[in-house]
């Protein structure tokens, strides 16, 4: 015997009329990863990493990048797995970006830079995490205010003014919180710097284009300018390119 839907099922709600707005449904709230621990295999395959990681370290340190790659190409896939099975434990966390922040490094130190772009990418949501987790952690702010820079000069060489804004704009709010508090620091100065100089090119905040050229220009004088961002200041102001 075929059994009848129940009345409610069938019912279909009134529909508003012409002039009311469209019920929008209420966006689904997104579920926390769910936590699981690693396998025998994965803390093995974890341990090897390890070592991987830290002997792509002492190579780096000796100037063989092509070595310390590949190391750290061994090294990040159970990094990666560590890190995604339970996102809330923030060493394995820490481990993942400053992995990937090392084999950048390695790249960089090769010239291959198509290479850095992708890392970068891959690293920043670790690097904000760790940010968020650890306040008063500079060292990782200006890491992170770093990465976001070269990821907005990198919209810059491809033209695209709107993709680079929101990179120098995340970068600008950390630079000027590390800034603020250790105002005396060199290496945070330049960030800051090289942060107002990329936010320049974007057009879209008034006055952030005097206030680079008015903080380049104090710490050329201070002689606290990086060789970085000394040609920028100069080509803003117009003044002779300097000779390194």
């Amino acid at each position: 015997m075929a059994v009848s839907a129940p009345v409610l099922a069938q019912q279909v709600p009134d529909a508003p009329p012409p002039e009311a707005p469209p019920v929008e449904e209420a966006a689904p709230v997104a579920e926390a990863p769910v936590a699981r621990e690693l396998t025998s295999a994965e803390i093995t395959a974890f341990n090897k990493a390890v070592t991987d990681f830290t002997a792509g370290q002492t190579a780096q340190q000796k100037g063989d990048n092509a070595t310390a790659i590949a190391k750290y190409d061994a090294a990040l896939p159970p990094i990666r797995t560590a890190a995604a099975a339970d996102p809330s434990k923030i060493d394995n966390v820490n481990f993942l970006a400053n992995a990937l922040y090392a084999q950048a490094a390695a790249y960089g130190a090769l010239g291959q830079m198509d290479r850095i772009v992708p890392i970068y990418d891959e690293s920043v949501p670790y690097w904000r995490k760790l940010v968020e987790a650890k306040p008063t952690d500079t060292a990782s702010r200006n890491i992170l205010a770093g990465i976001l820079i070269q990821l907005g000069n990198q919209n810059l060489r491809d033209h695209d003014l709107g993709g680079a804004d929101p990179f120098f704009k995340e970068a600008l709010t950390l630079a000027r919180q590390t800034v603020a508090d250790q105002p005396a620091d060199a290496a945070s100065k330049n960030v800051l710097l090289a942060a107002l100089v990329g936010a320049s090119q974007t057009g879209t905040e008034e006055g952030i284009r005097d206030e680079a050229i008015s903080m380049g220009q104090a710490m050329i004088a201070d002689g606290s300018i990086d060789a970085i961002n000394r040609p920028q200041i100069d080509t803003m102001t117009g003044a002779p390119a300097t000779e390194g």
